[in-house]
């Protein structure tokens, strides 16, 4: 109920300030505020931050599963109210971001506050956040079957029978709480043209490829402009250059102010020329200016929200990407009417709503949610084979070039991502100061081989040995007993021999401050060596063994198997 709430008053308050502002200055005077809105709307966001709420709200669903992975669900309570606040503002005064993000967070950290006030153990903090996130997107869409869907499918976690009935009591009263304050009113409107037939399956595999492609497109540009925004050194250099270029796409595009959805469904109702306005005053009701602005829409959506999030912004990449497909979808079925490319007028509202789950199973690699999604939107299994051939061959296609998500990719180049790999998982959950072993006798180069026999050989069981700098305790080379074999009995090189002569590099160094479990496991493989030596900024620290390493991952396997 909590999270329908809140899923309600983030909705109301972006809707509210998009009114006073659309209905009003611009209506009023000119469409040239579209150009300020941006940047009023994000000084506002970095005033909140400043002032009140003392820190940066985290990226949304990205965080809940860093959460998951890494704080064992622990969320700070901050994030309650952190992104409901701020997400507003940024989707109101333009933001080309979505929604569901911040509510997803907000839901996630009152199930995080309400484990610790009750003193709930871990396992089920994580079905109480999953519930969360579940009743959150079946709030914002009254999709309660996709709701659960997506939080078993992006969160990926381990769910049993017996948790899907408070997944599926918490989607139900967040749909309730969501009809109580909104009444029927529903997100995407559906009334569709036309039903599925046979002759349609290659067009929906050639959407499904479309769908993939710029999906692929999607995901690459919004990592190069937020890595372009991440090597500005000033928050308001990236505030001012953010709000300025996004105001000039917005002033140009106008569609591309806020979330979107009210654009999709007057496309989806067939009347494009009430929403697709431009600053050129092209005639909407031209068929090449219908499809050369739902061009710009399709290419242009992904570089306004990336601008959104770089710039300061609080949102999503959900609706985005339900946008780009809805108009991508949209424009396929114009461009194939308009030019009879198929022998046959294929519906418009079909292919936009198909598209749509094309897009969000190939970006954000969630195909169950996204067909589940739209069959619930439309009310029945009408389109159900349509989304399984778009959603398939998009996922498909974009899982081979684009091995994570964009809620995952992060994460995973962190090795901070557990809940969508068990091998995974287990390797990250591992601690690598369990395994170091401390017990071996460090040696220095200018010991003579006498003394490396008397002190350290004898002494030993080992049959390694690391050298290390007499005062630094830099690391410097390994001794192996096969090195000295030959000469260890004959006493009359003792004197001679040193360390240095004898000592080699070993054939690989396991670096505290950068590798990761993961890391340290590929560099066993690749150097096929027993033992490998620590170091923490070169400094000297143990070894760690094959066999150790192996039998500790060996007990969390047989632990997280049952």
């Amino acid at each position: 109920m909590v999270s329908g709430i809140m899923a309600v008053f983030i909705k109301k308050l972006t809707s509210l300030i998009q009114y006073l502002l659309q209905n009003g200055l611009v209506a009023s005077y000119h469409t040239a505020f579209y150009f300020f809105f941006p940047t009023i709307g994000f000084l506002i966001v970095y005033f909140i931050i400043k002032y009140i709420i003392k820190k940066r709200p985290e990226p949304g669903i990205p965080y809940t599963l860093y959460a998951i992975s890494r704080l064992k669900g622990l969320i700070p309570s901050k994030q309650m109210y952190a992104s409901l606040i701020t997400a507003p503002f940024t989707v109101g005064f333009g933001g080309s971001a979505g929604l569901e993000g911040p509510m997803v967070i907000s839901g996630a950290s009152f199930s995080s506050y309400l484990s610790k006030l009750f003193h709930i153990n871990q396992s089920e903090r994580m079905l109480l956040i999953a519930c969360a996130c579940s009743a959150t997107m079946a709030a914002m869409f009254k999709a309660p079957v996709a709701a659960i869907i997506f939080a078993i499918e992006v969160f990926s976690l381990d769910l049993t029978l017996v948790s899907l009935l408070p997944l599926i009591s918490s989607s139900l009263l967040a749909v309730l709480t969501s009809y109580f304050f909104l009444g029927n009113e529903i997100l995407i409107p559906i009334n569709l043209d036309g039903e599925f037939t046979l002759k349609d399956v290659p067009y929906y595999i050639l959407l499904g490829g479309l769908t993939g492609l710029i999906s692929i497109y999607f995901c690459t540009i919004y990592q190069q402009i937020l890595s372009y925004f991440d090597k500005m050194d000033s928050y308001m250099k990236r505030l001012f250059f953010g709000g300025l270029m996004l105001g000039l796409l917005i002033f140009f595009i106008p569609p591309l102010y806020g979330e979107g959805f009210e654009v999709m469904n007057t496309l989806i109702s067939g009347n494009p020329k009430d929403v697709l306005r431009n600053a050129f005053n092209w005639e909407a009701e031209n068929a090449w200016s219908i499809i050369v602005m739902m061009t710009g829409l399709v290419l242009f959506k992904v570089v306004a929200m990336a601008t959104t999030v770089g710039a300061g912004g609080i949102g999503g990449v959900f609706s985005p990407a339900l946008f780009t497909g809805g108009i991508l979808g949209n424009l396929f079925a114009r461009v194939a009417n308009q030019f009879g490319l198929f022998g046959h007028s294929l519906p418009l509202a079909s292919f936009t709503l198909v598209a749509m789950a094309g897009l969000v199973a190939g970006v954000l690699h969630a195909p169950l949610t996204a067909i589940f999604l739209i069959a619930e939107l439309t009310g029945g299994y009408t389109l159900f084979i349509p989304l399984m051939i778009v959603a398939s061959v998009s996922f498909a296609l974009s899982k081979y070039y684009i091995k994570h998500s964009l809620y995952t990719k992060q994460l995973a180049q962190e090795g901070n991502l557990i809940t969508h790999d068990k091998d995974q998982k287990i390797l990250t959950l591992m601690n690598i100061d369990s395994v170091i072993e401390k017990n071996l006798i460090p040696v220095t180069a200018d010991m003579t081989l006498g003394e490396l026999i008397h002190n350290a050989v004898i002494k030993s069981n080992r049959n390694v040995f690391p050298v290390i700098h007499s005062e630094t305790k830099m690391f410097e080379g390994i001794i192996l007993l096969d090195n000295i074999r030959t000469i260890m009995f004959k006493q009359e090189l003792y004197q001679t021999v040193k360390v240095k002569d004898v000592m080699q590099s070993p054939p690989g160094i396991i670096r505290l401050e950068k590798d990761k479990m993961a890391d340290i496991m590929d560099k066993f493989q690749k150097t096929n060596a027993w033992n490998l030596p620590v170091v923490k900024e070169g400094v000297y620290i143990g070894f760690v063994s094959k066999s150790k390493l192996l039998t500790a991952y060996r007990k969390n396997l047989i632990y997280f198997s049952t």
